[in-house]
């Protein structure tokens, strides 16, 4: 039997997703949570099986929030919902310690089969992130993104500069000191080759990892 945490900031997302878990008899009980904070004081308190976690949330970043709920409670699978799966997204989440990885406009057969593979210790990766890995796996060819060289840290930092974020804001929200985050920022924009902020949000949009304004 599984007990199952939504964390989504929107309401009619969480609505759906427990009208769907509702009808399933290896469901033992559903939580929720709207945000990183809440979620993690509910991880720690009801210990459930199957994370449910969409990357969208204000303020903690999806990966982040990963590291830090697998540390409040490493016995939860957690499964990212996202928009996409354009690189490097899966591989990064998956390395931050996802379980599972499922687009949003999969079907609710699919979010039961990631659920009981994850439940039972397995990962589960959606076809449209499995075919995105597949490629960057193969020799020679990938998605052509200059992002794929970004570690899993340096993607969070850069989607909170791309969100127009201060340093000192996001060595505050990351728990880290804005020395190291100013390191991170001159690794980024070299990897990418970019020279200033605009130019690395125009990068940002131009491979849809984030969206045009």
């Amino acid at each position: 039997m599984i007990h199952i945490l939504i964390i989504d900031d929107q309401a009619l997302v969480r609505t759906g997703l427990r009208h769907i878990l509702a009808n399933n008899s290896e469901i033992t009980k559903v939580s929720e949570a709207s945000s990183g904070e809440a979620a993690l004081s509910r991880c720690r308190k009801l210990r459930p099986d199957v994370i449910l976690l969409s990357v969208n949330l204000p303020g903690l970043s999806g990966f982040e929030l990963t590291r830090r709920l697998k540390r409040a409670h490493s016995g939860a699978g957690i499964i990212i919902l996202a928009k996409h799966a354009k690189p490097p997204y899966p591989a990064r989440l998956l390395d931050a310690g996802a379980a599972g990885y499922l687009t949003r406009d999969c079907e609710a057969e699919e979010l039961m089969k990631a659920i009981r593979a994850v439940a039972g210790g397995r990962r589960y990766i959606g076809s449209r992130a499995a075919k995105q890995l597949a490629l960057s796996m193969l020799s020679g060819s990938g998605s052509g993104s200059p992002f794929e060289d970004l570690s899993a840290r340096e993607m969070e930092v850069m989607l909170k500069l791309t969100d127009g974020r201060r340093i000192p804001d996001i060595a505050s929200l990351l728990c880290l000191s804005p020395k190291t985050v100013s390191t991170y920022k001159y690794r980024i924009l070299g990897k990418l080759g970019a020279r200033s902020d605009v130019e690395l949000v125009r990068m940002a949009m131009r491979y849809g990892l984030v969206e045009n304004a």
